[in-house]
C-alpha cells in the first residue's frame, strides 16, 4: 500500500458563534475566535490518498489531476472566502477546522473516484502552524 499526498494552500475568514449563546458565552467559549468582525487564516490542506501503483503509469494517483479537483471542488471555493457566510457545504454549521476538514473529506469522497481507484486516506487541515486537524473518515 502507497500513501501519497497533495498539499494545497488557501486563506479564509471566519468567526466562532453560536447563536444560541450570548455574546458573553460565546466569548467565553470561543475567545479571540468569536470575533464579531471575524478573523483569518493561512490554512494549509493536505490530502493523502492510498493505493497500489497503476502498473502502466507507477501512479497511485495523476498528482496534477488531484491538485486540479482540490482547486476545483476546494480552494477555489474557500479561498478568500468567509467560511461562515460564503461557502454552502458550509452554511448552517460552525465553521470550524474541525467541521471545515470533515467537508472536505465528503467533497473529496464523492469527486476521488473520478480521478483514480485509491482511497482517500486523510484530510490534513492547518489552521496555524501549530493548531491542525487531522480525519480519516466516519
Amino acid at each position: 500500500m502507497i500513501y501519497i499526498s497533495r498539499q494545497e494552500h488557501f486563506n479564509a475568514a471566519h468567526k466562532l458563534h453560536n447563536p444560541k449563546w450570548s455574546e458573553e458565552r460565546n466569548r467565553e467559549v470561543f475567545g479571540p475566535c468569536a470575533n464579531t468582525n471575524w478573523h483569518g487564516h493561512n490554512y494549509d490542506l493536505i490530502v493523502t490518498v492510498k493505493g497500489e501503483p497503476d502498473p502502466e503509469t507507477g501512479f497511485v494517483v495523476d498528482l496534477k489531476a488531484l491538485s486540479d479537483l482540490l482547486r476545483t471542488h476546494i480552494t477555489e471555493q474557500v479561498d478568500h472566502k468567509n467560511l461562515n457566510l460564503d461557502v454552502p457545504f458550509m452554511a448552517g454549521q460552525m465553521a470550524s477546522t474541525e467541521n471545515l476538514a470533515i467537508a472536505f473529506w465528503q467533497i473529496l469522497e464523492r469527486e476521488l473516484p473520478a480521478i483514480t481507484a485509491a482511497k482517500l486516506h486523510c484530510v490534513k487541515l492547518y489552521e496555524t502552524p501549530r493548531n491542525f486537524v487531522e480525519y480519516y473518515g466516519g
